[in-house]
């Protein structure tokens, strides 16, 4: 019989506890009081075969809410785009699958410029001169941008916007405490960063400004005079952005970003239950130097053929220790592949219709919802693929949701939950697999809720 695993038999058990010189189990945890023990039996199933293990395994994937079996209006991060089929196959290879930290770029030559492609799809999307070979993810990509922009000009003061993710300002805020910097958080005004509050909020200590576009309402902010104020008082410009919204929208280069962030999720990463994703992280030129992570450069060697080389290591902690600019050591090279792939396939004119696809199909919900008897829009700013409805007094989203999802449908996410003055407001996502049919079922379904 083959075993997918190796048992411990019996006798197994009894040699390995005469090598390390006791007679029973008990005796290793003879240490340990038996007050915080725990004393009966843990509530599981006894021992399973088998064929009874995978049954019972697929009976609990099934309660999930997947994608295949519900049609979901869910975003706040992690969307429900199309995925190209090329991608699974590519990143299954076993070259890349396994691939760990290219440091002997000899015999790495296939992931380096695999990373370099990724770095350069990124400076190409964003408008900036340099991208690392990613981060973790689009929240502690953040996090790292303030780091950068506080040991870039020598201030202690991080301006950011309410309409960030709320899950990426409570790391910030987390990272920030350990490096002495602080954080200051402004409202907003019909679902965008309130530029009065901005202004008073900027002082001449100020690193950096954060703002997110499209911001976690899903609506567009205005860029330019955030730039301008914060550029007025020598600060930077950290812009996280949607990178699918890049097809579209004005790049953030040509907008006057010094630090850009976000997370690649909607290129091509499947959902896998929140995570992981994969951050990227570009800089103009005079940050290049302070950009954390690793850089992938290109490069020749001594019979002048193209090569590909880890570069600026001389930032990274393992180098630099206590004087590094960063802690970050590693990157998401398979889920960056996952990104390069889908850029690749998709085309600049891809990319342009996807974004495109997002844009009419979320804005042809929205018309739903107005054109409906009792729901309504909380905000009247542009948006790209999310926007906020108002339910009737009363309301709860959490028990819509509940409804909607025996109905077939995973519901939009509770504002109230993060922002308590939004109680009965739902972040609604429409990406470019919903199809007509299921936009105004859906709206159907959430008038049947109420």
């Amino acid at each position: 019989m083959k075993h997918r695993y190796l048992p411990m038999t019996e006798q197994d058990e009894t040699e390995m506890l005469k090598t390390v010189g006791v007679n029973s189990v008990e005796e290793l945890f003879a240490d340990i009081p038996q007050s915080v023990r725990y004393d009966g039996i843990m509530p599981m199933s006894g021992a399973l075969s088998e064929p009874a293990l995978l049954k019972h395994m697929r009976g609990l994937a099934d309660r999930n809410a997947d994608f295949d079996r519900f049609t979901s209006f869910l975003g706040a991060g992690i969307y429900d785009h199309h995925i190209p089929v090329v991608i699974n196959h590519v990143i299954s290879r076993s070259e890349f699958y396994t691939a760990y930290t290219p440091y002997q770029p000899e015999i790495s030559q296939g992931e380096l410029q695999a990373i370099f492609e990724f770095q350069s799809y990124i400076c190409e999307l964003t408008g900036m001169k340099v991208a690392n070979a990613s981060m973790y993810d689009g929240a502690t990509a953040l996090a790292e941008a303030a780091a950068l922009a506080g040991g870039a000009t020598k201030r202690k003061r991080i301006v950011v916007s309410r309409t960030v993710h709320p899950e990426a300002r409570e790391i910030l805020l987390t990272s920030a405490r350990g490096l002495g910097l602080e954080v200051v958080e402004v409202g907003y005004a019909n679902g965008v960063t309130d530029l009065d509050e901005l202004e008073a909020a900027i002082t001449d200590d100020t690193a950096a400004v954060l703002v997110q576009t499209p911001n976690f309402f899903g609506c567009l902010e205005d860029i330019r005079p955030i730039e301008q104020l914060i550029h007025k008082r020598k600060g930077l410009l950290v812009m996280s952005v949607n990178p699918l919204s890049l097809g579209i929208l004005e790049s953030p280069g040509e907008l006057g970003a010094d630090v850009v962030v976000g997370d690649a999720q909607p290129l091509g990463i499947p959902a896998s239950l929140g995570g992981p994703t994969c951050g990227f992280f570009a800089v103009s030129e005079p940050l290049m130097r302070r950009i954390p992570g690793r850089i992938v450069g290109q490069t020749v060697d001594s019979e002048g053929k193209r090569g590909f080389v880890l570069t600026l290591q001389a930032r990274e902690q393992h180098i630099r220790r206590e004087k590094a600019t960063s802690n970050i050591c590693s990157n998401q090279a398979l889920l960056a592949l996952c990104a390069s792939v889908y850029m690749s396939t998709l085309g600049k004119a891809g990319m342009q219709e996807a974004a495109l696809l997002n844009v009419k199909k979320s804005h042809y919900a929205s018309g739903q919802v107005q054109e409906s008897g009792s729901l309504s829009l909380s905000f009247t700013a542009p948006f790209f693929n999310e926007f906020v409805v108002k339910l009737p007094s009363g309301a709860e989203v959490s028990s819509i949701s509940a409804k909607l999802l025996k109905a077939g449908y995973i519901g939009g996410y509770d504002l109230g939950s993060a922002y308590p003055e939004l109680a009965g407001h739902m972040l609604v996502a429409v990406t470019e697999r919903r199809t007509k049919e299921e936009i105004e079922g859906f709206i159907r379904e959430m008038e049947a809720c109420l």
